[in-house]
């Protein structure tokens, strides 16, 4: 009989970081024994909820915010995720939207049984393949391979209603305590905070699966 574990993972989709803890998520998930089955449920955070509709210039706003320019910052990113082997380079994604969007259609994807991998795909669009994930005709043409028509997405993305259900979740998470992203909670039991290296998600998965076990030293 098959064991499951649930991990909510609470992550944006203009978060570099949460592009590498998803992936290392992913990792530790595929090295699981073949009779444990693990549900990820996604939930929408707003890295910057003050972003603008009309984006602005990420370069530009680390500069401003932290007093330096963000070389220094995409490198340390950069390179967490070369050691999970992603190629990533920030310089080639220089602007950032406000991310309710396509946080709604990974919301509704989980009734398809898409939400992770979508919420996945979402995130590689933006940071590898360097797409404008705020855009309708963008989020349309990626929802189209995970369950949703082309016709179902652009109303999803432009319904009033549903863009207010994502944004009161999203609120909720911050209101939940949580600062940053990426969060992660283990059969809501026990949570990781950040990109953890791989190994401290597997430790997870251990601690998950032996709830008996008395912790590791």
């Amino acid at each position: 009989m098959a064991r499951q574990i649930i991990v909510d993972m609470v992550t944006d989709t203009i978060c570099p970081w949460c592009l590498v803890g998803g992936a290392r998520l992913d990792k530790a998930i595929a090295a699981l024994p073949a009779d444990v089955e693990v549900l990820v449920r996604q939930h929408p955070f707003y890295l910057d909820p003050t972003l603008p509709e009309a984006g602005v210039v990420v370069a530009d706003m680390l500069a401003e915010k932290y007093g330096r320019p963000p070389e220094e910052m995409w490198a340390r990113v950069e390179s967490a995720a070369a050691e999970s082997g992603i190629e990533l380079n920030l310089s080639q994604q220089p602007r950032a939207f406000p991310t309710k969007k396509g946080h709604t259609l990974v919301r509704l994807a989980a009734a398809k049984g898409t939400q992770h991998a979508f919420g996945t795909a979402l995130i590689e669009a933006y940071f590898l393949n360097h797409q404008q994930i705020h855009d309708d005709e963008v989020l349309a043409d990626l929802a189209v391979g995970y369950g949703f028509s082309r016709d179902e997405a652009l109303s999803a993305v432009r319904d009033p209603r549903e863009l207010s259900i994502t944004h009161v979740e999203a609120e909720g998470m911050a209101r939940q305590g949580i600062r940053g992203v990426p969060f992660f909670v283990f059969d809501g039991r026990f949570a990781l905070s950040g990109a953890q290296p791989e190994a401290v998600f597997a430790q997870a998965f251990e601690a998950a699966l032996n709830p008996e076990a008395p912790p590791r030293a």
